[in-house]
């Protein structure tokens, strides 16, 4: 194994805990503050431990919600979709979680998506979701507080586009209509009332409204199913209509996984777009998922490494789609354009977007 396991006991570490305590100082965490642990019975004991470390060194006011993981009723294994289950609607918790000055997001999968997280950041709550990976990647991922203008940046970008258009070399020849969608960005950290952040961040993201995505969609050799925690070897061809995937073509056991994957579902939701944006940490990175076991990361990085472009299926509230079936998705080498104006070439964030050093490195 590449580390130990993240569930495991291994020893806590205070080289961890600093760098926990950096990142909560950073969402203006401060003494006396109302901080609420919220964990599961599948949390990571390692990541539970460490956060509350961090937040006890720190002086703030801690309570635990430790809610039971609910049994997963099939027909597969649930990973990465960023709507933890296990709050379950419980009407105690919500309430302490929304009386919380800061909330750290422990749950296996993340409140992003789940239906409780309205109730929460409306009663102030700024909520951290830290990802189940092993600590140890906290290390790498150091606070760039340039980071958050240049996401304010791509989504005033985003905002004010009405097109959004994928290409890649591979045949990627996506539309995105972005009239009617959410449009948002994560730098990794809340520093306000009633806002949610994962760490690391990066992401500029849009959910669209039914019926704006068509085109081709081509999963080249090096993207990555963050679903299934691997680098695609095989390309995979997606025809997209009216949001929905209609074919799913090519040959290998990358195409094979992913149509089975989503017909088990057995609903047509489990095809239809999620999100699509781009990634914007240049502090992340795509070879990251090489370097562990599947057990040891969740891959949240990889959503954000700079110049990728992620197209995820599954839920979108927005267009009214609600199913546990979840891709992200995120691509390599693609051309990201705004009403003609490009953002990202070839893989590469393009002017303000790529922050000084990206700036300097290129000719």
């Amino acid at each position: 194994m590449n580390g130990s396991s993240a569930t495991g006991g291994s020893a806590a570490q205070w080289r961890w805990v600093e760098r926990y305590v950096a990142q909560f100082r950073a969402c203006n965490l401060r003494e006396g503050e109302v901080a609420v642990l919220l964990s599961e019975a599948a949390s990571s004991s390692l990541i539970v431990e460490h956060a509350r470390l961090a937040l006890e060194s720190m002086g703030a006011a801690v309570a635990d919600v430790r809610m039971p993981t609910p049994p997963n009723p099939g027909p597969l294994p649930i990973r990465s979709t960023g709507a933890s289950q296990a709050i379950a609607g419980h009407r105690s918790a919500i309430a302490a979680l929304a009386a919380a000055d800061f909330v750290v997001d422990c749950t296996a999968e993340g409140l992003l998506h789940a239906p409780e997280l309205g109730r929460i950041l409306a009663g102030g709550a700024r909520v951290l979701m830290i990802s189940a990976e092993h600590p140890e990647n906290i290390e790498r991922w150091a606070h760039d507080p340039g980071l958050a203008d240049r996401v304010a940046e791509g989504v005033a970008l985003l905002e004010a586009a009405s097109q959004m258009c994928v290409r890649s070399d591979a045949g990627t020849d996506l539309s995105v209509s972005l009239d009617g969608s959410f449009r948002a960005g994560s730098h990794g950290w809340c520093s306000e009332p009633g806002t949610i952040a994962h760490w690391p961040g990066g992401l500029v993201l849009a959910f669209p409204a039914a019926g704006s995505v068509n085109g081709s969609l081509v999963l080249a050799p090096g993207d990555v199913n963050l679903t299934f925690k691997q680098y695609i070897r095989d390309a995979i061809e997606l025809t997209i209509v009216e949001d929905y995937v209609t074919e799913i073509a090519g040959s290998g056991l990358d195409v094979e996984l992913m149509r089975s994957y989503l017909a088990s579902f057995e609903e047509p939701e489990a095809y239809a777009v999620s999100h699509v944006g781009w990634g914007m940490n240049t502090g992340a990175h795509w070879e990251a998922l090489a370097m562990w076991d599947k057990g040891d990361i969740n891959g949240t990085e990889l959503r954000a490494f700079a110049g990728n472009f992620l197209y995820s299926t599954g839920a979108n509230e927005v267009a009214g789609r609600f199913t546990r079936g979840h891709f992200d998705l995120p691509m390599r080498n693609c051309t990201v354009s705004l009403d003609g104006r490009v953002v990202v070439e070839r893989g590469v964030l393009q002017g303000d977007l790529a922050g000084p050093a990206r700036r300097r490195d290129r000719p």
